[in-house]
């Protein structure tokens, strides 16, 4: 007789599943912390501070990076394109009272009108 196997459960199958399982718990592990420790920590206190100040630093730099030194399809635009597009959508987000969307859209917007009309600042 033949022997039966499970294809599921072959040797390259048995390792994707131990490490999606290993992955999932790591994650779980770190929320369920997340939820017993929640109704102990004061929002307005230091902690959560600290966290938003390390949170809006991290942002800054990555958006400043994408600015500076970016990766992809916005490699090809020039980077006076791109310092006069952000500060547009600074400009935009200020004067339209701190609306993400309106900073956000008008940002974009300046960025492909002087792309494609191939404007370059420096």
């Amino acid at each position: 007789m033949s022997e039966l196997s499970v294809p599921a459960l072959s040797t390259p199958n048995l390792w994707l599943i131990v490490v999606l399982i290993a992955g999932a718990a790591a994650t779980y592990v770190w929320r369920a912390l997340g939820v017993a420790l929640s109704g102990r920590i004061d929002p307005a206190g230091p902690v959560f501070e600290w966290v938003g100040c390390i949170a809006y630093g991290l942002l800054a730099a990555l958006i400043a990076r994408m600015i500076v030194m970016p990766v992809g399809p916005l490699e090809a635009t020039d980077l006076g394109v791109r310092l006069v597009s952000a500060a547009v959508a600074v400009a935009a987000f200020y004067l339209a009272r701190k609306s993400i969307f309106v900073g956000v859209t008008a940002g974009t917007l300046s960025l492909i009108g002087l792309t494609m009309t191939g404007v370059t600042l420096f």
